[in-house]
C-alpha cells in the first residue's frame, strides 16, 4: 500500500477525500503524489526528474522549498498548470501539464518554483488579494528567472516567465481569475468525457454571474474576494 498523505491543517472535505485516495511516497521529507493512479507511474517519474533538476542545480532553493511545501499533488486543475493551496500547504499540479510532452522537466520545475515561492509569500503574512496579486506574481516568475540562470539550459523556462512579466496587470483581477476558473473548469469536464450540456451549462452560469457580480457593481454593493486564512 503507497503512504497515504496527512493533513496538518483542516482541509475542506473534497480534498481530504481525494488525498485519501490518492497514491505516492515521501520524497526528501515531502509527501509527492497522484490522483489519478492509471497514469501513477509515468507521473511520479516525470515529478521526480523535476524535483532532481532542482535538487542538483539550486540546492538551496530546494532546502527552502522543502520547508515550505508539505506536499506536492498531482490533480486536475481548473484553469491553471499550477496553483498554491494555503490550507493544505500544497503545491497542486495539473496532470495534464505534467504529462504533456511539451513539458520538460525543467518547465515543471520551474512550476514547482513558482508555487513554492507562493508558499513562502503566505507564511511571510503577505496574502492574495487583488490589491497585490500583480506583485505577487512578478515576484513569483522572477524566482523562475533565478531558477533558470542555475540551469545549463535555461531558456525555456527564462522566455516564458519573462514573457509572464510583461502581461498586463488586469490578467490577475478577480474577474479574470473568476473567467479561469470557470472555462479551465469547462475544460476539465470535457477532458473527462462530461456531456456537452454539462459544459454549456457551466458556460452559462459564468455569464449569468458575471452579470449579477456587474450589476452590483454599479450599486456599490460589491465586495472583494478574499482567500483563505493563513494557516
Amino acid at each position: 500500500m503507497k503512504p497515504r498523505p496527512k493533513l496538518r491543517t483542516k482541509a475542506p472535505l473534497s480534498d481530504r477525500v481525494m488525498l485519501w485516495l490518492s497514491c505516492g511516497k515521501r520524497i526528501d521529507g515531502l509527501w509527492v503524489g497522484t490522483y489519478f493512479q492509471t497514469n501513477a507511474a509515468a507521473v511520479m517519474r516525470r515529478i521526480e526528474e523535476a524535483m532532481r533538476l532542482i535538487k542538483v542545480h539550486d540546492p538551496r532553493r530546494y532546502d527552502r522549498l522543502r520547508k515550505d511545501l508539505t506536499r506536492i499533488w498531482v490533480r486536475l486543475v481548473p484553469g491553471a498548470v499550477a496553483r498554491y493551496v494555503p490550507p493544505i500547504e500544497t503545491c497542486e499540479l495539473d496532470e495534464r501539464f505534467v504529462l504533456a510532452e511539451t513539458s520538460s522537466p525543467d518547465l515543471i520545475a520551474a512550476a514547482i518554483v513558482h508555487e513554492a515561492t507562493h508558499a513562502r509569500l503566505w507564511r511571510r503574512g503577505i496574502g492574495y488579494d487583488e490589491m497585490l496579486r500583480a506583485r505577487v506574481e512578478g515576484a513569483c516568475f522572477r524566482r523562475e528567472l533565478a531558477f533558470a540562470a542555475r540551469l545549463p539550459n535555461g531558456e525555456r523556462v527564462r522566455e516564458q516567465a519573462r514573457d509572464a512579466l510583461a502581461v498586463s496587470p488586469a490578467t490577475w483581477t478577480d474577474n479574470a481569475e473568476r473567467d479561469r476558473d470557470v472555462d479551465g473548469s469547462a475544460e476539465v469536464l470535457q477532458y473527462l468525457g462530461a456531456p456537452s450540456w454539462l459544459v454549456r451549462a457551466l458556460l452559462a452560469a459564468r455569464a449569468w454571474r458575471a452579470s449579477r457580480t456587474a450589476r452590483r457593481r454599479s450599486s456599490g454593493r460589491a465586495g472583494m474576494r478574499r482567500r483563505p486564512a493563513l494557516p
